[in-house]
């Protein structure tokens, strides 16, 4: 059983948690309009060229560095050509990165130092509306925002879509980024895309650059492989999106006891278009989101502006981060879950920051026109102000800095799924407060989809968001209860684990979850047969080189392996690799309180 805070100390805590949360929300509302933006994710030490890429948070999985030689920012589909077509000519390796780079996994690394990366920064522009066919076509730099607000424009609506307007359309369409629905094609972008362009090596004659255009009537095999492509077979110019006319949604939050929860989370979906759920294991508690589709001319102008997607102050966030690394040091599983309920109370209580008319929420239900209330991500609007505030992960400050499981489980195993997170919360009814503190488990609905990497059936999408350590070989406060639960889904359901996210043990043989891997490489091989576009990274998870295990001393405690030695673990600060608490073929670091019960532990 993990040490737990004295009553007083306790009290301290979510005394200490109130005053810096009251801040923290105070200067959330008042600075929404400023922030510094991103930086871009490639950095270069002379122009383009001698540079690294990261992600928006800093940091890969195994924490390396991508390095690669030049980036090259095209601006249009000529130029992209030109690219791709020098660097075939000279036989370079070539990976795409985007705008904010928003992939935790390594999708955006080159091989070595010599490769060249593709950024689609400057590739933004919408290139073609058509009102009447309900068509929009868009290059493939354009964020979720843009795509949102050019649709708008012409009182069309994308159905579905990530909940962060960050993310690009190439990025969205190489991860298999989704919503949340059963309805319809399901809550996945790439299903409602109904051409793509797309640029990959050439032969001598086709002028070492070839433009293939995709579509589901003439081309649906490669079209299908396309779809969700990792960036193996090339880059991605122009998509057209088939669109709806605009809408409004009428959305409101309601939390209950998770008591029936196991059977509310198999049907709940049929019965409102944009369900999802945010669950509170540890306090035994659901926020249900009933949001269902109403005419346009329905009374209401409601907006989502989610407030963990705000500007933040810099300064609280720093304290936010050293007072969850004071908690993790001192085992202090109060404070943590004092702080988790605090949070949760105060998002549900401020309805996540939702409002009836831009401004102020005045009730439930929540009206509003489908661009304002699908998805947000304000932290982004720019005035740089200095990093005095910024979005919650910046890695340039003291910030947030977490992991991310993210997987699908099928719907007709959701409910035992669910039994076993409720059976590791019994032992232990503070072990998953580390999850509440990043606002609980976020689960949407996807569906099964003709991608050949897409879902392959009803599911739900389970998103665990966690601390993380600077220290790659610092143990975290319950870690074999999160250990327990990924092992679980992963293993015990089979569960298919999201592109962009996760540690690298979700995808370790994952390729082989996907019936129709062996039509995709065949595309691949066909698009680019020297494997220019091809990482060790992307060669390991599509199962044709090797596979993404990294066994060395603590490889366990970044999800780097799943332990097989007390090695793998943290011996020396008494973390043990041990079985699962409920699921007994899991291995888990586990943290042995004396020597008596590490010498009463066994397999």
């Amino acid at each position: 059983m993990a040490f737990t805070s004295s009553p007083s100390y306790g009290s301290l805590n979510a005394a200490f948690w109130r005053t810096i949360f009251v801040v923290h929300c105070i200067s959330t509302l008042v600075f929404t309009t400023i922030s510094t933006p991103p930086e871009d994710p490639v950095k270069c030490v002379s122009g383009n060229t001698n540079c690294t890429v990261t992600n928006s948070y800093g940091a890969f999985p195994d924490r390396s560095t991508c390095r690669a030689a030049n980036v090259a920012y095209p601006t249009t589909e000529a130029e992209l050509i030109s690219v791709v077509a020098a660097a075939t000519k000279a036989g370079r390796k070539m990976r795409v990165t985007t705008r904010y780079s928003h992939s935790i996994t390594k999708l955006a690394c080159t091989d070595g130092t010599d490769g060249l990366l593709i950024s689609t920064k400057f590739l933004n522009h919408t290139v073609r509306t058509d009102a009447t066919a309900m068509t929009l076509t868009v290059e493939s730099g354009v964020t979720l925002r843009q795509l949102i607000a050019e649709a708008a424009k012409v009182g069309l609506a994308l159905p579905y879509a990530p909940y962060w307007w960050g993310l690009t359309v190439g990025g969205m369409m190489g991860t298999g980024a989704h919503g949340s629905s059963l309805w319809g094609k399901g809550s996945a972008v790439h299903d409602y895309v109904t051409e793509i362009r797309i640029v990959s090596p050439g032969s001598v004659n086709d002028g070492f650059a070839k433009v293939r255009v995709l579509r589901e009537t003439t081309t649906p095999n490669e079209f299908n492989a396309a779809k969700v492509s990792l960036g193996v077979l090339g880059v991605i110019s122009q998509v057209t999106l088939k669109l709806q006319p605009m809408f409004k949604r009428s959305l409101r939050y309601v939390m209950r006891n998770d008591s029936d929860f196991g059977d509310q989370a198999v049907t709940f979906g049929m019965k409102h278009e944009f369900a999802d759920f945010i669950w509170l294991p540890s306090q035994g508690k659901v926020v249900y989101r009933m949001d269902d589709r109403v005419a346009v001319n329905t009374s209401g102008n409601g907006l989502l502006d989610f407030m963990p997607f705000r500007s933040q102050l810099s300064a609280a966030l720093a304290i936010i981060r050293s007072s969850e690394e004071t908690q993790e040091r001192f085992r202090d599983a109060n404070g943590k879950c004092a702080g988790a309920t605090l949070i949760t109370s105060t998002l549900f209580a401020t309805s996540y920051g939702l409002t009836n008319n831009g401004m102020i929420f005045t009730g439930y239900p929540v009206i509003g026109s489908q661009n304002r209330m699908m998805s947000s991500g304000s932290c982004l609007d720019s005035l740089h102000d200095g990093l005095i505030t910024a979005c919650p992960w910046d890695s340039r400050i003291k910030s947030e800095f977490f992991h991310q499981t993210t997987f699908s489980i099928p719907l007709t195993q959701v409910k035992s799924f669910i039994n076993d997170i409720k059976s590791l919360v019994k032992i232990e009814s503070k072990s998953l407060c580390v999850l509440e503190l990043y606002d609980g488990i976020l689960m949407r609905y996807v569906t099964s989809s003709p991608a050949y990497l897409g879902k392959e059936t009803e599911a739900l999408d389970f998103d665990l968001t966690y601390y993380r350590a600077k220290d790659p070989l610092s143990p975290r406060l319950y870690e074999d209860f999160i250990e327990e639960i990924e092992q679980i889904a992963l293993f015990k359901y089979n569960a298919l684990p999201h592109w962009g996210k996760n540690r690298n043990l979700a995808f370790d043989g994952v390729i082989k979850k996907y019936k129709n891997v062996p039509a995709f490489l065949k595309v691949k091989e066909s698009y680019d047969p020297m494997g220019l576009f091809s990482s060790e990274w992307t060669d390991q998870i599509l199962g044709i080189k090797g596979n993404v295990t990294i066994i060395k001393d603590g490889c366990a405690l970044e999800g780097l392996c799943v332990c097989s030695e007390d090695a793998h673990c943290a011996l020396t600060k008494g973390y043990f690799c041990r079985p699962g608490k409920v699921y007994n073929e899991a291995r888990v670091c586990t943290r042995a309180d004396d020597i008596s019960v590490i010498q009463s532990l066994s397999y």
